[in-house]
Order: structure tokens, then C-alpha cells, then sequence
């Protein structure tokens, strides 16, 4: 479920698509958050800290930070990976809850090289948390990438944090773990494999297919056709709709897609089930601190005819700050 992408472009520019695939809908809305936000690690405030970068958010159940990209050109990418394992929760080493994961990063760092170096030196763990829609609790990975092309790939295996950190990690899907992913993609045409392109709709498939077509795009000429390669590419490892199938009830499907042009600040999003592409210039926000944050609904955005569309900056509407799942105290 979900797919994820790096296009570091011949003229420069770098663009992340990613699809969030989802056997539900998640609550999602947009939420503009400036530079100041206090807030904690949400497994008992251990570890606080005030945003240092203002961020656009693509928020679950407006609870959690799933994606998104901060004023510095940092981006993150929440995705489910089944063989996640977070260890027992040490009270005397720092935490950070799921919930709040991504955004840690995209308040406090700028480079990918930053966070690898936090996580490194830090030991820090991530706390699972039930969704508050069913109390199942996810199993996710997390993809990071900046303005100069960097990425990471964070998994979370017997408690331990593997990260994945080079330019030339720029795919991410799911299961399997991303060595094996790696080593399942060698085997295909065009990366040291006889096996033909494959074309179904399991991780592995998706993977590949990410890949190839990432490295294939032709050079633009503008902004639009940059984010419409990339958009082409996500499109392609989509999930389509489908009926309940008895054996696999919790099949995914893709339901919103996403494209963070790091290089021009500008965050793009479309929904499956509605007809129009929004996006948000993080240049024309106001991130200061002191200021309010933002919330655009697109939850309630379903008129077929003069419902948002285009650029959506000036759209949000003022209220409080995202309020993030922790920990019962």
C-alpha cells in the first residue's frame, strides 16, 4: 500500500510523488503550520520542542502527519510496511510517537543528512498508536528527501532503526524490508535482470515499475510538464477501485496522490474521488511565528462544480493547530 518516488530532473529541480493506498478513507485535510508550534514527543513530553520551520501537512483524521514538505525543502512520506517492529518502549531513552513522527522532522530539520544524523546519534524510537477510526495499529516506514535530491528510507525492524540514506534510494513501496526490495528489483530488465517489467499491483511490482519509468522521464520545459511527469509516473503504480474481495477484505486502493516540487516550494494535491488538482505555494504563507496555523477542508470540498481547484493558498482557513494522537496520560 502507498508508493513513493524521487525525481532528481536533468534541469535540477527535484519532485517526490506518492500515493497514499488505503483500504479507507483517512480524514484527509491540509494544514498550514508555521514556525513557533510547541508541541511534544506525545508518549509522555520527554521531548519537546518549538517548530523551527513552518510546514504544509497532509494530515489522517487531522491526528497524524502522514505527508508533506516544510519551508526548507524537506520532505516526508509515511507508508505501511508490514514488517514493522518498534521494540518495547524505554522510557529513559527518547520517543517519539507515531502520530508525530514525520512531523518532528519537518519542524526541526532542513537536509535528510540532518535527520540521518539526528537518528543516529539520538537512539530515538517511534511508539505505535491505534487508529482512532478501528484501534488497529499501523505498521509504517518513513521516506525523507530534500531540496538537493538526498533520501532516506527509515524502517523500524526488531526495535532497531535501519536507515537507507543515498540519492539513489528513490523508490519506496512496501513488503518486502527495502534490502530485499532492492535485491528484487536487480533481478528485473534494466537493472541487471532478464525478468520482464512487471505489471501487477503488489509492492514489489510497483516498485519496479516506479523505477524504470522515474528514470525515463524527458526533460521539461516548464514547471507543469516536471509536475506532469511525475504525476504520470504515480498514476502508473496506482491501485485502482475494486469490489470487496471476500479474501482479501483489507485490500487498498489509491485514494489521493501527492507531488512536492522541493525546488519551487510548491505542494500538489489530487484526490481520486474528486475531478480537481489543488496545490499550495509555501512562498505566499505567512510561516512567522506567532501567526495562526491553517486548515484546508478538503473533507468537505465535494461539489462537482465550483469546488476548490488550482492554487489553494489563500484558502485556509485560520484555526488552532493540528492536535496529535499521544499516548493515554
Amino acid at each position: 500500500m502507498c508508493t513513493r518516488l524521487v525525481w532528481n530532473g536533468p534541469a535540477g529541480a527535484v519532485l517526490v510523488g506518492r500515493n497514499m493506498d488505503y483500504h479507507r478513507d483517512t480524514g484527509t485535510n491540509l494544514w498550514s503550520l508555521p514556525r513557533g508550534i510547541k508541541r511534544d514527543d506525545g508518549v509522555g513530553g520527554e521531548l519537546a520542542w518549538s517548530a523551527k520551520y513552518g510546514s504544509v501537512v497532509a494530515g489522517a483524521y487531522d491526528m497524524m502527519t502522514v505527508d508533506g514538505m516544510n519551508e526548507a525543502g524537506l520532505a516526508g512520506h509515511i507508508l505501511w510496511l508490514s514488517e514493522s517492529s518498534y521494540g518495547t518502549h524505554d522510557k529513559n531513552k527518547p520517543a517519539l510517537s507515531m502520530a508525530v513522527w514525520l512531523q518532528y522532522f519537518l519542524d526541526n530539520f532542513s537536509t535528510v543528512g540532518e535527520a540521518v544524523t539526528w537518528i543516529d546519534e539520538s537512539g530515538v524510537q517511534v511508539v505505535p498508536l491505534g487508529d482512532p477510526a478501528t484501534g488497529e495499529v499501523p505498521a509504517v516506514h518513513l521516506a525523507l528527501d530534500d531540496v538537493s535530491g538526498d533520501s532516506a528510507v527509515i524502517e523500524y525492524i526488531d526495535g532497531k532503526a535501519n536507515v537507507w540514506h543515498s540519492r539513489d534510494y528513490i523508490v519506496m513501496t512496501n513488503s518486502p524490508t527495502y534490502d530485499k526490495q532492492i535485491e528484487m528489483l536487480q533481478q528485473v530488465q534494466g537493472f541487471g535482470g532478464d525478468k520482464p517489467l512487471p505489471g501487477t499491483t503488489v509492492a514489489s511490482d510497483r516498485f519496479a515499475r516506479a523505477a524504470y519509468y522515474v528514470g525515463r522521464l524527458p526533460e521539461p520545459k516548464s514547471q507543469i510538464e516536471a509536475i506532469a511527469g511525475v504525476l504520470s509516473v504515480i498514476r502508473n503504480t496506482a491501485q485502482p477501485f475494486r469490489i470487496p474481495d471476500p479474501d482479501k477484505p483489507n485490500a487498498s486502493q489509491t485514494i489521493w496522490q501527492t507531488v512536492s516540487d522541493l525546488t519551487n516550494k510548491r505542494y500538489i494535491f489530487e484526490s481520486t474521488t474528486r475531478p480537481n488538482i489543488v496545490w499550495v505555494d509555501l512562498k505566499q504563507l505567512n510561516f512567522q511565528e506567532g501567526s495562526s496555523a491553517g486548515k484546508l477542508d478538503l473533507m468537505g470540498d465535494t461539489a462537482l462544480e465550483g469546488g476548490l481547484a488550482g492554487n489553494v493558498t489563500a484558502s485556509f482557513q485560520q484555526t488552532a493547530p493540528m492536535t496529535f494522537l499521544a499516548l493515554p496520560t
